[in-house]
């Protein structure tokens, strides 16, 4: 495991999921996660220490998020910030949301909540958990919906 990279476990789907879904032209490792920027992409978590699964990260891990999101929207002003899991989300809003598209937004960035990659997100299969990366690739470059990914 990559000490301190966020989705460093190996079975996570995270960086998989990222290629597959033709944000990246590459399959990027947990220690390239500040590489990402050259594909045009930044990452940031919601709660800045790493665990397990979401089901360790506690209230105390998401203290202050919201503002630091906020800040993030208001000075690069990104067009979408997505969050990985539900939890993540409402951990951060205090918000139960759903899949998808939030109602909320941070400004001019929208809101987006993807499925957990986490090997303990058994429960949603690796084609659901690509259809809504590939939802997200699509909205967030203008492509249509299906349309295949640039590799």
């Amino acid at each position: 495991m990559a000490a301190g990279a966020h989705f460093a476990n190996p079975r996570n789907d995270f960086w998989r999921l990222l290629h597959a879904a033709g944000f990246t032209s590459r399959l990027y490792e947990p220690e390239d996660q500040f590489a990402v920027l050259e594909e045009g992409i930044g990452l940031t978590n919601a709660a800045f220490r790493t665990t397990p699964g979401s089901g360790d990260l506690r209230r105390a891990d998401f203290a202050g998020s919201a503002e630091r999101l906020e800040r993030i929207a208001t000075d690069l002003k990104p067009a979408w910030i997505a969050f990985v899991g539900k939890e993540a989300y409402r951990g951060t809003f205090g918000e139960r949301p759903d899949f998808g598209v939030q109602e909320r937004s941070l400004g001019e960035t929208q809101l987006f909540v993807l499925p957990s990659t986490s090997p303990a997100n058994a429960a949603v299969p690796w084609r659901e958990r690509e259809r809504w990366f590939r939802e997200l690739a699509g909205r967030s470059t203008g492509r249509e919906k299906g349309q295949t990914p640039r590799v």
